[in-house]
């Protein structure tokens, strides 16, 4: 089971990797703006109130639309979407359900999606990776 403590211990050890501030999110530097990388998720408890946010839940951006479907597909133990991600790279995450170690995995390729070359430079991806 992960925690907030566990997603903010993996994302602030990529290289340029910023806590947003307000809010439970993640993001890196390019170009003079940041590019966010995860962030808790908003949910729609009610239907005709604002979204409430549940710190369970956080949206992790991925390569491609196919890598998020194949996600949901092979393990809806740990991911979901909704239709506000609809046609959107990102996969919602369960904490209380992903290991910790498919977790880092996960944002670590958040972060490469998003990370300039020189950030990237910073942290070479893994030979098993």
């Amino acid at each position: 089971m992960a925690t907030q403590e566990d997603v903010r211990e993996i994302a602030l050890r990529l290289p340029g990797t910023v806590e947003g501030e307000g809010r439970f999110g993640f993001s890196v530097p390019v170009k003079g703006k940041y590019k966010g990388i995860l962030w808790t998720w908003s949910e729609r408890v009610h239907p005709k109130k604002p979204k409430v946010i549940n710190e369970g839940v956080i949206a992790v951006v991925v390569p491609h639309l196919l890598v998020k479907d194949m996600l949901i597909a092979t393990q809806p133990e740990y991911y979901f979407t909704e239709d506000h991600y609809n046609g959107f790279p990102a996969v919602l995450v369960k904490l209380e359900a992903i290991p910790v170690d498919e977790l880092a995995a996960l944002i670590e390729d958040a972060w490469r999606c998003k990370a300039p070359a020189n950030l990237l430079a910073q942290f070479p991806k893994s030979d098993g990776g």
